[in-house]
């Protein structure tokens, strides 16, 4: 056995995932991953580097290099570190991280909502391929009164010039004379996919936010602002992309 490290139980419990005794009784009970290996011993150490999983959710301690953070794109920004064009772009708004960030897929230049950006390129991965099927959730303002029967329409499927696109939820939350507001959820990764569903239904958006990627919620934030995911977000992340 290496000396190298702190004792398993103790980074845990330090990481806030129990008190120190019922860490040891995670880790005799084979609940505890170290480098994807189930360890038992309670003498095991954990070195900063090391991948640790509790009921195969990862665990994150202070002495990890992990960062993904959470931002609210404006209407206005090109989801791109930086523009040629001289746009306002996503640089802007995260550069004072310090890190090499990777954008998670994007949101087209008139759309606002969450984006997601992380220093692991793995995660930002797994996240935008589509056999993961992270879902997003968008809220929509359109033109038009909406027909009630549209929500099973959009359910069920609806043909657009590259094949047919389903929500996996859709809510009609309001609908006026002039316009209605929807909420739909989604895994599809298409081309602004979203904007053109609507259309192909007959209702142009006036406004798009997506407020949800998976277990993250955008939540009170502001268009501009963003927080680093704390450790319980962050594990909860990775668990849905099997990581």
């Amino acid at each position: 056995m290496s000396d190298e490290g702190e004792r398993l139980q103790k980074v845990l419990a330090n990481a806030g995932v129990a008190s120190r005794r019922e860490c040891e009784k995670l880790i005799t009970s084979g609940r505890v991953k170290v480098n994807g290996e189930v360890v038992r011993q309670l003498g095991t150490r954990a070195k900063p580097e090391d991948v640790l999983h509790v009921d195969n959710m990862r665990i994150f301690t202070d002495n990890d290099t992990h960062l993904t953070v959470a931002f609210h794109k404006p209407e206005g920004v090109v989801s791109t570190m930086d523009d040629p064009e001289g746009r306002p772009a996503l640089g802007d708004y995260v550069g004072h991280y310090g890190q090499r960030l990777y954008h998670v897929g994007r949101l087209d230049i008139a759309t606002e909502g969450l984006l997601l950006l992380t220093n692991d390129g793995e995660l930002a991965h797994r996240l935008t391929h589509p056999s993961y099927e992270v879902p997003k959730t968008y809220v929509a303002t359109v033109r038009g009164k909406m027909n009630r029967g549209i929500p099973r329409q959009m359910r069920q499927g609806i043909e657009l010039d590259d094949g047919l696109a389903k929500a996996d939820s859709f809510t009609l939350m309001e609908a006026r004379d002039e316009m209605s507001l929807v909420q739909l959820t989604i895994h599809m990764g298409r081309n602004r996919i979203v904007r053109r569903m609507l259309e192909a239904a007959g209702y142009p958006v006036v406004r798009l936010v997506r407020t949800s990627i998976g277990p993250i919620e955008l939540g009170e934030m502001r268009p501009g602002k963003s927080r680093p995911l704390n450790s319980k977000e962050l594990s909860e992340l990775m668990h849905a992309v099997g990581m």
